[in-house]
């Protein structure tokens, strides 16, 4: 059986014909939910990537949440991913979990809807709202900043505004007068089903109880991309319902029975009629254990019905993370980018365990946390793995070990081995290689404190040299990944070196010392996909020979499947971040890797019919839509070229960020397009996580401060800089000259500060020489 990529949808349907959001829409979205101030969070404009194909959604959430309270405008398609997209006319209603720029969809989970007049209980098609509980609403009634988010919904003329702890999500719900009002809970709503042919989720069941007159509860498990996951919550009402009848299907049950199961449940409220403007508070805790435990969360974040409160700790929340970069410069609209940017890098992974320390693992059992610690889920490691946890490396220090340790308990826990895109206690099994090992092994290197790497090793050894996991007993045999056997068997083969070499490290910590060396030494099987005459990578067939007919454009050599994973020969040839220089070599030297990389650029950015939207952001051939061409802007460097780095990196930052809905080239990817700005803007960037290492880039401010933790600071500030001057003409370190277009991360965790003079024209000297280009499979301990 093939296992599908992250684009489920991509094979049946996509929005056809999007509109882009443009100036037209835009301006009247932008003047409600931008605020001028001082503040960090007034500059995040939380629409961008909510048009286009972003997939982030406008909702409330907390830095890292469990809760994220969206609208939900849409539900099947690929650009409903996160429940919302510009383009929709209607709200379906608010749900509490939501993924952010995913290209799979789940969640949107425990839908609420207020109304006015007769109920439905379902939501309706979007042509015709009025025949179901979803209603119009327009951008200039929405606002969104961080923590908070308000629509005036147009059908019932009701308020709604959204807000977020932790673990519980906050209503506030203002009644027009002399309406009678009512509330949905639809716990069917979610994506559609795999089909896409109009089904609603997949759920295999559900439960509701109403408890008195102000509390209803319940759960259900689904089974959808992450197959089989649960979810629950415990749900109060600050005005107390008049009546509340269970919907069980297609029959509205006696209102006398207050507990239903069933595959799709829905409940309606009575609230009775307004006088004046009624004011109506909700709050919602989840949990993933049990009601009880959705209850506890409840109880212990929002004990009181001040909404005001909790949209101000959000706030501070979120200032507090923001705070811990500063940049300066006179450029509002990349400020605005920036700390946008910044923003959606903090959203995910989520907290997923309860107040009590108590979370779902990965073998779906229940188990309790060490005192103080949290668990996480939704980690997109294909994607993260590259820029979002190399941020976290700078500043999230101290979260960075329980993050990496629930990466850790999902290898023990779960059947299905190391965490390839876990989400919510179910591993997803998208996209290819083991990621994990990348982050495990790059916080290994960096020091990360309180985490057991000699304990760790073994689970990701399993993976490395037992598993027989698509394709990798082909790999281990034959060195490569065979077009013949398995799809997308090109990309596969690079993502497992790559694993190799980041496992290579865990060896190292365990004092595995012989497997250390194995997987070394098989980190190179990317040789084994590269074709020398061509100078591209290709697929290769079990019998050894090269799968024909070869396209570099191309997405492979057959209709059976695709060679590559969401790119094509173009893309995949430069996917290579540990051993550059020997890699340089089989391109026949320097100056021919040069003349690749330009070619790359230079080209068409012509793609055939059948390439993936995921192929986005084209400059030449180079995708910066996509998460594997990220460090390829990067590799100049490697070959004394840094000044191309330079101008190709201030490029994309330039072109591929805007200030609008559509303002990401390709999906969010849970934080990794976003932090690639993040990191690039700053002026550097981590082509290879493991080795611990950075790349300058050219940096886009000119100051900026990250906050290192434990009072240390790194500064980074660039004079004479300019939309002009992009190129670097020296650096200092500490005060002191520094030649090298690179630096450790051992080198600044301590804080410190380097000084770039830039100029108009390109220096060709810095950073050219042999020694002071960026080392490569080099291990970091040879490096001290």
């Amino acid at each position: 059986m093939i296992k599908p990529s992250r684009r489920r949808f991509l094979q049946t349907t996509t929005l056809s014909g999007l509109a882009l959001a443009t100036s037209s829409k835009w301006p009247a979205l932008a003047q409600s939910a931008t605020i001028i101030g001082e503040r960090l969070t007034d500059q995040v404009d939380i629409f961008i990537g909510t048009g286009g194909h972003g997939h982030t959604y406008p909702g409330a959430t907390v830095p890292f949440g469990m809760v994220q309270l969206s609208p939900d405008t849409g539900t099947s398609g690929w650009d409903h991913c996160s429940g919302y997209h510009l383009d929709d006319p209607t709200i379906m209603g608010f749900s509490h979990t939501h993924l952010s720029g995913t290209g799979a969809a789940d969640l949107l989970d425990i839908l609420l809807m207020p109304g006015t007049g007769t109920p439905h209980p379902d939501p309706g098609p979007e042509n015709d709202p009025g025949s179901g509980y979803r209603s119009r609403f327009s951008h200039a009634d929405e606002i969104a900043t961080p923590g908070y988010y308000s629509v005036l919904l147009k059908d019932s003329n009701i308020k709604a505004e959204l807000t977020a702890t932790n673990r519980v999500g906050l209503h506030r719900y203002t009644f027009p007068e002399d309406a009678t009002g009512h509330f949905v809970i639809d716990l069917q709503h979610g994506v559609d089903d795999d089909n896409l042919q109009g089904e609603r989720t997949n759920i295999l069941t559900s439960e509701i109880e109403i408890v008195g007159n102000d509390t209803v509860s319940g759960g259900r498990r689904t089974k959808e991309w992450a197959p089989g996951r649960y979810i629950y919550f415990a749900m109060k009402f600050s005005k107390p319902f008049n009546k509340a009848v269970i919907v069980s299907g297609a029959n509205t049950l006696d209102p006398s029975v207050k507990t239903a199961t069933g595959d799709n449940i829905r409940c309606i409220l009575d609230m009775g009629d307004s006088n004046d403007a009624d004011v109506v508070h909700v709050k919602v805790g989840i949990s993933a254990v049990s009601v009880q435990g959705a209850l506890a969360n409840l109880d212990a974040e929002v004990p009181a019905w001040d909404f005001e409160g909790v949209r101000r700790a959000a706030s501070e929340a979120w200032e507090n993370e923001l705070q811990k970069i500063a940049i300066t410069t006179t450029n509002q609209t990349n400020k605005k980018i920036f700390y946008t940017a910044l923003y959606h890098s903090l959203v995910a992974p989520t907290v997923m365990s309860d107040v009590d320390g108590q979370y779902r693992g990965s073998d779906l059992a229940v188990h309790a946390l060490p005192t103080g610690t949290q668990n996480y889920t939704t980690f997109s490691l294909w994607d993260t793995y590259r820029a979002l946890h190399p941020l976290y490396t700078l500043i999230q220090t101290k979260r960075l070990p329980d993050i990496v340790n629930a990466l850790i308990r999902m290898a023990a826990e779960g059947p299905a081995g190391v965490p390839v895109w876990p989400l919510q206690a179910v591993e997803t099994a998208c996209m290819i290689g083991y990621h994990s090992s990348s982050v495990v092994a790059e916080a290994y290197v960096k020091g990360i404190p309180g985490i057991d790497y000699k304990a760790a090793y073994k689970y990701w050894r399993k993976r490395a040299m037992d598993d027989d996991y698509r394709g990798l007993g082909n790999y281990r045999k034959l060195g490569y990944d065979a077009a013949d056997l398995d799809d997308e068997s090109a990309s596969k083969t690079l993502e497992y070196a790559y694993d190799d070499w980041a496992v290579a490290h865990l060896a190292k910590a365990a004092g595995e010392m012989a497997d250390y060396k194995l997987l070394l030494k098989r980190s190179r099987n990317y040789k084994n996909v590269f074709d020398k005459q061509s100078t591209f990578v290709r697929p290769r067939l079990s019998t050894g020979g090269w799968a024909e007919p070869f396209d570099p454009k191309g997405m492979g050599h057959s209709k059976k499947w695709r060679d590559y994973t969401e790119s094509n020969s173009w893309q995949a040839t430069f996917l290579n971040q540990h051993d550059v220089y020997e890699y340089m070599d089989l391109f026949g030297g320097q100056s021919q890797f040069l003349a690749k990389l330009d070619h790359l650029f230079n080209q068409s950015s012509e793609l055939p019919a059948d390439a993936p939207p995921d192929i986005a952001g084209m400059v030449g051939q180079y995708a910066h839509g996509n998460e594997p061409g990220h460090h390829v802007a990067y590799l100049y460097a490697y070959a004394g070229a840094h000044h191309k780095t330079q101008s190709r990196v201030r490029m994309l930052c330039n072109t591929m960020y805007t200030a609008l809905p559509d303002g990401l080239a390709g999906n969010e990817d849970c934080g990794q397009m976003s932090a690639w700005y993040v990191l690039s803007s700053l002026g550097f960037y981590a082509v290879d996580p493991v080795s611990g290492n950075y790349v300058f880039g050219s940096p886009l401010f000119d100051f900026a401060t990250v906050d290192l933790g434990n009072g240390h600071k790194l500064m980074l500030e660039a004079i004479n800089n300019s939309a002009d001057n992009i190129y670097i003409q020296s650096v200092t370190f500490n005060g002191k000259p520094y030649t090298k277009s690179w630096f450790r991360h051992a080198d600044i965790i301590d804080g410190g500060k380097f000084i770039f003079h830039m100029g108009s024209k390109p220096n060709e000297h810095f950073g050219a020489k042999p020694a002071d280009r960026p080392p490569s499979f080099v291990p970091q301990h040879e490096l001290a």
